[in-house]
């Protein structure tokens, strides 16, 4: 883990991986075979900040969720954040839900870093980014990924830029189109 916590420090230095090119769901293929069978739906457990109720994935099936891997060291998470609370409020009522999965070491960085960007999105707390590392396989901060009605991981983004936007937006609208199998 600490290698992991190390390698993505390594990023924050060089701008969080800002200029990472975009991945499809596809690079997650550790739940495919290699016929190319669909992905089977995400599952993986982790704590709600602050109080550390546990959240299972799994019961937002139904919805469409944007889970955002960010860390308080991270600069364009300071600006990511604020943009996808955008869309939760914007998309809400369709069945977007919008998590941001904190994989910081020490929980203590949180309070201030959502008080300074002013964003009230759901935290979740990926202790040991074990999710990030082993599930979803994030290589870069931030990394969103958004994830249909069925749990399955449809788009993963690394790095941020504004000028995305409206590509991610379409991605949304686009799973919120579909209907729940």
């Amino acid at each position: 883990m600490r290698s992991f916590h190390l390698a993505l420090a390594a990023l924050a230095l060089s701008g969080c991986a800002q200029s990472m090119p975009s991945l499809t769901a596809p690079s997650l293929a550790s739940s495919s075979d290699a016929l190319g069978a669909e992905p089977a739906p995400l599952q993986f457990t982790v704590k709600r900040y602050p109080g550390g109720e546990p959240h299972d994935i799994a019961s937002d099936r139904g919805s469409v969720v944007l889970l955002d891997v960010w860390a308080t060291w991270c600069e364009p998470c300071r600006d990511a954040l604020p943009m996808y609370q955008d869309f939760a409020k914007h998309y809400a009522s369709r069945g977007l839900k919008v998590y941001a999965l904190n994989v910081d070491e020490d929980a203590r960085a949180i309070p201030p870093f959502l008080e300074e960007t002013k964003v009230t999105l759901p935290v979740l707390v990926d202790t040991n980014a074990v999710v990030a590392e082993k599930v979803l396989r994030v290589r870069g901060m931030p990394t969103m990924v958004l994830i249909d009605r069925q749990g399955k991981v449809r788009y993963v983004h690394e790095g941020f830029a504004e000028e995305f936007l409206s590509k991610y937006q379409a991605e949304i609208e686009e799973l919120l189109a579909e209907t729940a199998k």
